[in-house]
């Protein structure tokens, strides 16, 4: 299988490089990325600008993509650099992949992602996984994380407060308030990447404990 990973700089992205690397099914991996990873046999991870994707690259002829592409908008500074991040590139990558002929597409959405709700985050969430069904993937699949457990490049005001209550209650809680551990998610979107199962999926919180 030849894979196309979005956000292979992220937590969750970092996760699924190193599972994809170590995985025999994987035979090519391309991380288009912003700023250099280190080299692999089985990695092209070409320096692109996600304003302007690069339409005829023929890395986007794959058997399927990872996208774990997303901010916060600490980070993004505004509610239009946030929707940019978290929907525009990721859908932008999804049309050139799919024009190019992949078919498999993968994403590490949230857990509240709903196209109508009330709370922009999870508005955004909703709106890209409804945009992404909207194109025509013989198999797409939604993982909806709640809180991911692991360590950050940046720390996020108040996730590690937050993370380390819910280790505690962990033992208590119903599964889908629990922590999903990055390698978990990881794990589930490699796995939708490599069974390509037709139609739409979804992956829910309980199933990443």
């Amino acid at each position: 299988m030849k894979l196309i990973l979005i956000g292979a700089t992220g937590l969750v992205g970092r996760e699924v490089l190193r599972l994809a690397l170590a995985d025999a099914r994987v035979t090519a991996i391309v991380a288009p990325v912003r700023k250099p990873l280190p080299a692999h046999p089985k990695l092209d991870a070409p320096l692109v600008d996600f304003d302007r994707l690069p339409a005829d690259a023929p890395w986007w002829q794959a058997d399927a993509v990872i996208c774990t592409l997303g901010t916060t908008m600490k980070v993004a500074g505004t509610r239009q650099a946030f929707r940019r991040v978290d929907h525009d590139y990721p859908l932008a990558a999804a049309r050139l992949a799919l024009a190019a002929g992949t078919r498999t597409y993968a994403l590490n959405s949230a857990a509240g992602a709903n196209a109508a709700s009330r709370f922009f985050y999870n508005r955004v969430k909703g709106e890209l996984e409804r945009d992404l069904e909207a194109l025509g993937f013989g198999s797409l699949t939604h993982v909806r994380p709640g809180l991911i457990g692991g360590e950050r490049d940046v720390a996020r005001a108040g996730e590690g407060a937050a993370l380390r209550l819910l280790r505690v209650l962990g033992p208590v809680l119903p599964r889908r308030w629990r922590i999903n551990p990055a390698p978990r998610i990881a794990s589930a979107l490699l796995a939708a990447a490599l069974a390509s199962a037709p139609g739409v999926h979804v992956v829910s919180p309980e199933q990443l404990v």
